[in-house]
């Protein structure tokens, strides 16, 4: 007689708990950056990391996986980072109208993120795992006033190795990374940096342009 598959039937529900689980990918990209040897521009500003930026997710569902890459806290340390090895007295603020608020800042800076993608080992067909984010960070007077507007973008690669979930969180810290050395090299050639190293205040009133930093492409 054949005996009743019972220890089968007791592992079904860790079976189907498991199976659930392979569906989502949940990453959260730290920014662990080294110290950049820049020399900071003199001048007081303020930086605005607002709950949008400090909260950012992409999320998306795409070959029969559910993403989620927790942007918000590594852009957050990323930002501040970047910021204040460029300026020298960088005052940080969770909204425009606190910061407008302080005495004595020449500008403010509202950095926000504007687009995330990703392509998979699966997309590249090359075994390896490609990321672009895009950012915009918005100029302002010290008023609030919008200003300018600085454009960027971070590419980053990484082989497929260790699973989806660290092959893309390492893509997408080499994003970050790419954008923050970007910023980090070209934010003294832009003319909102020449205004403040001349102790200028920036000034609000003329129609807001904006000034691309330049984005050049990570080869895998």
């Amino acid at each position: 007689m054949r005996k009743p598959l019972k220890p089968f039937r007791a592992c079904m529900p860790l079976l189907l708990v498991l199976a659930a689980g392979c569906g989502a990918v949940q990453v959260r990209p730290e920014a662990n950056l080294p110290t950049a040897l820049v020399r900071p521009i003199p001048a007081r500003v303020a930086l605005v990391l607002d709950p949008e930026l400090r909260g950012y997710k992409h999320v998306e569902s795409r070959q029969g996986n559910d993403w989620t890459v927790d942007l918000g806290p590594g852009h957050a340390k990323m930002m501040e980072s970047i910021f204040k090895a460029s300026l020298g007295d960088v005052q940080v603020f969770g909204s425009v109208e606190e910061a407008a608020a302080a005495a004595g800042l020449q500008a403010i800076f509202k950095p926000g993120i504007e687009q995330y993608s990703f392509a998979t080992a699966r997309d590249t067909t090359g075994g390896y795992w490609a990321v672009t984010i895009r950012y915009r960070i918005g100029v302002l007077s010290p008023d609030g006033q919008q200003v300018d507007s600085l454009a960027l973008t971070g590419y980053g690669s990484a082989r497929d190795k260790g699973g989806s979930g660290k092959s893309l969180t390492n893509a997408s810290h080499a994003a970050m990374r790419d954008a923050a050395a970007k910023f980090l090299v070209q934010l003294p050639r832009q003319s909102v940096a020449a205004q403040l190293r001349g102790g200028q205040v920036v000034q609000a009133g003329a129609a807001a342009v904006v000034d691309e930093i330049e984005a050049v492409p990570i080869e895998p």
